[in-house]
């Protein structure tokens, strides 16, 4: 053993630190001192996402989507996550599910997420996600 931290750690830590960056990005009063590069190296080659709708979504159309909606929530939004917890893994490749709680403009909402990512010398916590798909728990409130 190493000494270094489990990819189940590694991995956990990105969920946070991701979302983290998102409240940062999307909020205008902080989203001037948000460094978007972190956001690209991140996200891996070839990753993919379902959304919550059930559309597909590649890494381009993410990536155009998360850059496009800078500064577009007030400082009312607000993400957390619960229940963090590890599914199959092997030596460099882990899925990770987890909870995301949402507030945005008053108004809660639930997904149940899994992620699937693998090692990444060059990003920040050491995992780069490959697969994301969210599934609504509480759609967003009328």
């Amino acid at each position: 053993m190493s000494g270094e931290p489990s990819l189940f750690s590694r991995a956990s830590a990105e969920v946070v630190d991701l979302h983290r960056f998102f409240v940062d990005w999307f909020v205008a009063e902080r989203a001037n001192a948000v460094d978007f590069t972190r956001f690209e190296r991140v996200m891996g080659d070839g990753f993919v996402m379902v959304a919550p709708s059930g559309q597909i979504l590649d890494r381009t159309a993410v990536v155009d989507h998360v850059r496009t909606s800078r500064a577009s929530c007030d400082d009312g939004f607000a993400i957390s996550i619960e229940d963090i917890r590890p599914g199959w893994q092997n030596a460099d490749t882990i899925v990770v599910f987890y909870v995301e709680a949402q507030l945005r403009g008053g108004k809660h909402s639930r997904r149940q997420s899994s992620a699937v990512f693998t090692t990444s010398s060059s990003a920040p916590n050491g995992v780069e996600w490959r697969h994301l798909h969210e599934t609504w728990l509480q759609v967003p409130e009328r």
